[in-house]
C-alpha cells in the first residue's frame, strides 16, 4: 500500500519524497527502517522575486520527541551540506515553480515523524546575507531566521514512513504567509508556520497543485487536508494546516496539495475534534500539469 500526506500553503518550498524499503534484515529485534527523500518545490506566489534560503542540513524528527536538541544524535539526519561552498546549499524557492530539487535521501527508522528541521546557514553579514528576499521591485533584504541557525527552522505536520512501501513528502513553503515583514523594523521575518510539509502517494515526476483555503467562525488550531481521486475512498494527498485568525471573526489556513493530472475531492477533519464538522466537496476538481486549481474558500461548519 502507498500513502500520501499533503500539507497545504500557497508556495511549496519542499518536496519531501520517501521511498521505504523493507526491515532491515537480522535476528530478532532489528528496528524496521526506511529510505526517506527530500525535494523542494515551489507553487504560486507574487510579491517576491527571489526567496533564498541556504540550506546547511535536513533532520526529522519522529513523534515524541520533539524537544530534543539539535545535536540530538537520534534526529535522522537527512542531508548535510556543510561541506559546500559557502557553508550550505543554496536555494531560490521562487525557481521551484512546478519543479523540483532533490535534497537528498537517508535510511531512517520507520514510523510517525512530526517535524522537519532546516538548519541554515547564519547571516553573519546582513550587508551581504545569505538568506534573503527580493520584494518584486524592490532590493535584497536580509531574511531573520529566528533558531534557524540553532535548532533549525522547525516545519510541522505529521507524516509517516513504513517500509516496504513507496512514501513521497514536500515541503511547502509559501512566501506569502512565511515571510512577513515587520512593519516598526522594517525587516522581513520567517514564519515556519507558513511551511507546510506534503506527503505524496508517489514521488512525482510532474504534478499540479489544488489550493484554497479553510475557515471558520470559530476558534481553531490544526486541520488535516486531505485529496482523494474523484469517487475514491483513499486519500492520495493529505497533511497538517494551523490557522490564523484572519478577522477578528474568522480563523483560515491557505492549503495547497499537490497530486497527479486527474479529478480531485477534498476533505477537512479537525485534529482536535469539536470545533467544526467534517467536510467533503461535492464538487470534483480538475487538475492539469503545472497548473494549479483554485477551490476557493472552504466554510467549516460548527
Amino acid at each position: 500500500m502507498k500513502k500520501i500526506l499533503i500539507v497545504a500553503a500557497g508556495i511549496l518550498l519542499t518536496v519531501l519524497s520517501i521511498i521505504t524499503l523493507t526491515s532491515c534484515g537480522g535476528g530478532s529485534g532489528s528496528a524496521s527502517t526506511g529510505t526517506l527523500q527530500v525535494s523542494l518545490t515551489d507553487a504560486v506566489q507574487q510579491n517576491y522575486s527571489s526567496v533564498v534560503i541556504r540550506i546547511k542540513e535536513v533532520k526529522v524528527v519522529q513523534n515524541g520527541n520533539e524537544n530534543a536538541r539539535n545535536n540530538d544524535g537520534g534526529l535522522p539526519i537527512i542531508a548535510d551540506f556543510s561541506g559546500e561552498d559557502g557553508g550550505g546549499r543554496e536555494i531560490d524557492v521562487v525557481k521551484l515553480h512546478f519543479l523540483q530539487e532533490i535534497l537528498g535521501k537517508a535510511v531512517v527508522p520507520a514510523g510517525t515523524y512530526t517535524q522537519v528541521r532546516l538548519i541554515l546557514v547564519d547571516n553573519s553579514n546582513l550587508n551581504n546575507p545569505v538568506n534573503y528576499v527580493i520584494p518584486n521591485g524592490g532590493t535584497k533584504k536580509p531574511l531573520i531566521t529566528p533558531s534557524g541557525q540553532e535548532s533549525g527552522v522547525k516545519v510541522l505536520g505529521r507524516f509517516v514512513v513504513e517500509e516496504g512501501v513507496i512514501n513521497a513528502i514536500m515541503i511547502d513553503f509559501d512566501p506569502e504567509t512565511a515571510v512577513v515583514k515587520d512593519g516598526s523594523s522594517g525587516n522581513y521575518n520567517l514564519k515556519p508556520t507558513g511551511i507546510r510539509i506534503v506527503q505524496l502517494e508517489d514521488v512525482l515526476s510532474s504534478y499540479g497543485s489544488l489550493s484554497g483555503r479553510v475557515a471558520a467562525f470559530q476558534r481553531w488550531s490544526s486541520a488535516v487536508v486531505s485529496v482523494l481521486v474523484s469517487e475514491g475512498t483513499a486519500p492520495v494527498a493529505a497533511g497538517t494546516v494551523f490557522s490564523n485568525n484572519s478577522s477578528s471573526i474568522i480563523w483560515s489556513s491557505k492549503f495547497s496539495a499537490f497530486v497527479p493530472e486527474g479529478s480531485y475531492q477534498v476533505h477537512v477533519t479537525d485534529v482536535t475534534g469539536g470545533s467544526f464538522r467534517p467536510y467533503t466537496s461535492h464538487t470534483a476538481f480538475p487538475v492539469v500539469t503545472g497548473s494549479d486549481a483554485d477551490v476557493g474558500t472552504i466554510t467549516l461548519a460548527p
